[in-house]
């Protein structure tokens, strides 16, 4: 089973895709609104050294990775563990999770290559989110199985 299966089974016991985003627009609202939106998790990730792999999830360029522990540095340990318990898994997988889609929804967010105060990020995410969990969830990745 895949990190992303992992995560969606603890957060929802549903199968279709409206049924599983749910939960996860919360959650990902959530960690954006007690951030301070994308420009506030944008000085987080600056002020962890992280600045310039942020920026890119931005930009119109590639996306540069980040690991779990970057997350952990960027968002703090407790704002993780945070999110793990409404996720409903360890920290470490919460932060793996981050890792892994943080980049690919933030990029997605920011289509104009800039970090827009006046969107509505919660509207973007639920537009968002059902489409990135049928694209993921409905295939498994060479990294994926990897990781399984």
């Amino acid at each position: 089973m895949g990190l992303l299966d992992s995560i969606l089974s603890a957060v929802s016991g549903k199968s279709d895709a409206s049924g599983e985003a749910a939960p996860l627009i919360g959650i990902l609202s959530g960690l954006l609104a007690q951030s301070g939106g994308l420009q506030g998790l944008a000085n987080k990730f600056s002020q962890s050294g992280q600045g310039d792999a942020f920026s890119s999830w931005v930009g119109m360029g590639e996306n540069q990775p980040v690991s779990s522990n970057q997350i952990q540095q960027a968002l703090g340990s407790d704002q993780v563990r945070a999110l793990a318990a409404r996720m409903g898994v360890d920290p470490t997988l919460a932060s793996n999770f981050l890792a892994e889609y943080l980049p690919k929804i933030v990029d997605k967010l920011t289509p104009a290559g800039k970090v827009d105060p006046t969107a509505d990020h919660q509207e973007g995410l639920a537009a968002l989110l059902p489409s990135l969990l049928q694209s993921l969830g409905g295939k498994s990745g060479g990294d994926q199985s990897a990781q399984a």
